[in-house]
C-alpha cells in the first residue's frame, strides 16, 4: 500500500483537512499510476482525489474509539 500516507485517526498534532487531501492524493496517484494526469484525465483525477477527500473526512468524522480489548 501508499506507505508515504500517515496515520489520520488518533494521532497528535490532530489531523487537518490538508492532510487528509494530501493522503487522498497520494492514494489516488497509487491507483491510477500518474504522478500528474495527462491534461485530458485532469478532470477524473481531481475528482476522485475530492471524492475520496469527502469521503475520508466523513469516516473520520462518524467512527467512534473502540477500547483496547473491546
Amino acid at each position: 500500500m501508499c506507505r508515504s500516507i500517515k496515520k489520520l485517526r488518533n494521532v497528535e498534532p490532530a489531523t487537518t483537512p490538508e492532510d487528509v487531501q494530501a493522503a487522498a492524493l497520494q492514494f489516488i496517484r497509487k491507483v491510477s499510476g500518474y504522478r500528474v494526469p495527462a491534461k485530458k484525465n485532469e478532470d477524473a483525477f481531481n475528482g476522485a482525489v475530492d471524492a475520496v477527500t469527502r469521503a475520508t473526512l466523513e469516516l473520520l468524522d462518524q467512527i467512534e474509539p473502540v477500547r483496547p480489548g473491546a
